[in-house]
């Protein structure tokens, strides 16, 4: 997502869909990784008429929006990520590796790099899966209970996220919204064309990119992992805002609104 500004202080919301996902048109060609969209994303500002913006993400918009970072294309001021590359590389290479923490982490260090390990061990195979055999996947194209269970159940982290809700807890997303979020997979056709993301990207999910304009990162206490303030800057030299928020996880924007609007609000 990306949010413009003019001069005037009055602000506009753009929201694109990525393509293969929802509304956005499927990919006709190879080529249309995570650096491509980030392009797309700065030309669709530009074509806006948008001199002067920042850019927001989270799970693959984070990815997206740190790589419009890196590429730094004129109007850019600046990125706001809740999902933030910016886990040590020492850490990222023990956790793929399934060998023993690095020496001299922290507690905060020490919870990351655990988390990141089970998440690796017992929940990272659909994405695999996705950037390996995307067009495997078929069933969840021709039936619309396969989609929901791939989606439902995709990794155990999120479906503990989603588990609750159908538990009864009143905290973050609701039934509805659940099931509105598979329906729109479903009558857009784009379960399959969405995996194919995860082919075309060749770069590592939270590593740093090497991004060099502003950037406000947010915590959100149930997300993948939580970075600590000291690795978001090193990751990130201009740092500009930094909060760990007491509620809310990766789908931060649809779990917490309100919290999500007073965090990306100039």
């Amino acid at each position: 997502t990306a949010q413009a500004g003019s001069a005037s202080d009055t602000f506009h919301l753009v929201i694109p869909s990525m393509p293969g996902y929802g509304f956005s048109g499927k990919p006709a060609t190879t080529g249309w990784g995570p650096e491509h969209i980030a392009r797309a994303w700065a030309e669709l500002m530009k074509r806006l008429g948008y001199d002067r913006y920042v850019a927001q993400g989270g799970d693959w918009g984070g990815q997206i929006v740190d790589l419009m970072g890196v590429q730094a294309p004129p109007g850019l001021i600046g990125i706001h990520t809740n999902f933030p590359g910016a886990v040590r590389a020492d850490v990222a290479a023990a956790v793929v590796s399934g060998g023993p923490a690095p020496s001299g982490l922290d507690d905060e260090g020490t919870r990351l790099y655990e988390k990141l390990k089970d998440f690796f061990a017992t929940d990272v195979a659909y994405a695999l899966e996705m950037g390996t055999h995307p067009q495997a996947l078929y069933g969840i194209a021709d039936s619309p209970i396969g989609l929901a269970a791939w989606i439902l159940d995709h990794d155990a982290t999120s479906l503990a996220l989603i588990a609750r809700v159908f538990d009864g807890q009143a905290e973050g997303l609701t039934r509805d919204d659940v099931l509105d979020n598979i329906t729109h997979y479903w009558l857009t056709n784009t379960g399959v064309s969405s995996g194919r993301l995860y082919w075309e990207n060749k770069l590592g999910f939270f590593d740093p990119k090497g991004v060099d304009i502003p950037v406000a990162v947010s915590v959100f206490p149930d997300e993948l992992y939580q970075v600590p303030r000291s690795w978001a800057e090193e990751a990130y030299p201009k740092l500009i805002h930094y909060n760990k928020l007491d509620k809310g996880g990766h789908f931060a924007a649809s779990e917490q609104p309100q919290l999500f609007v007073e965090e990306v609000r100039p």
